[in-house]
């Protein structure tokens, strides 16, 4: 069986170096793996500003750039997408495109509604969402302390309407049909389990869907399933897609 190589779309306001540890988790079990850029936050692009702004749009462009790619260097190997948060979303829109990769797997991933959450984190998510426009508009860009910053206007804005309506940011005509693998991670406040269940409802056809709660208990000594530290001891996630992607492909 060809082994997959495996796309890390990163969380908003995370770089690819960020992922190196999931990289090799990969690449130890006899896979491919690469984390991809994310706009913003590598060394060597330049940082969001009122000059460099880009959409959720631009951010799927380069995720479809990416499996075009790793298709022409292999094109006898399976391409999976790994998408982490914010990365999840914009697979997802990759996925209902023409010419999705062969798989999708979720971590962390969700329609961030602010109905879905506690009372107290739903009045923190409208304020933030209800500042993002007044801060482009003055600044330019959601500037640091802000959640994603340093974040590009109009990215940052359509994620605020996410947050308003509970929509993607991107029309959705079809569903996923191709196998798709969501990971929930256990005590994970920023994608509760009701706004990732609005992700998968949303974008995902129930036959292709296979979910899996990686539970506290499951995480190695020095492990997490907090929503970003995962990635930094990511084992038992990797053990599970290629679990996963083995029973697809029986």
């Amino acid at each position: 069986m060809t082994t997959p190589i495996v796309l890390i779309s990163p969380a908003m306001a995370v770089s690819s170096s960020f992922y190196g540890p999931l990289v090799q988790a990969f690449e130890d079990r006899g896979w491919s793996a690469r984390a991809l850029p994310r706009r913003g936050f590598e060394r060597e692009q330049p940082r969001a500003s009122r000059r460099h702004d880009w959409s959720y749009a631009d951010e799927i462009a380069d995720t479809q750039t990416a499996v075009d790619a790793a298709r022409a260097s292999g094109p006898d190997r399976p391409v999976l997408l790994l998408g982490h948060s914010l990365g999840g979303q914009l697979s997802g829109a990759v996925q209902i495109g023409p010419r999705p990769a062969d798989g999708l797997v979720l971590v962390g991933v969700s329609l961030p509604h602010f109905r879905h959450y506690p009372v107290a984190t739903s009045v923190g998510m409208r304020t933030m969402a209800l500042a993002v426009p007044v801060l482009s508009r003055v600044r330019g860009h959601v500037p640091k302390p802000w959640f994603g910053a340093p974040g590009a206007r109009t990215l940052m804005s359509e994620w605020a309407r996410v947050v308003w309506t509970g929509r993607p940011p991107y029309r959705v005509d079809t569903r996923i049909t191709r196998p798709t693998l969501a990971v929930q991670l256990a005590g994970d406040g920023f994608s509760v389990a009701p706004a990732a269940r609005l992700f998968e409802s949303t974008l995902v056809e129930p036959g292709a869907l296979t979910r899996w709660e990686y539970a506290r208990e499951l995480a190695p000594e020095g492990g997490s399933t907090h929503h970003v530290m995962w990635a930094r001891h990511p084992r038992p996630v990797v053990d599970r897609v290629v679990t996963w992607w083995a029973k697809q492909q029986s």
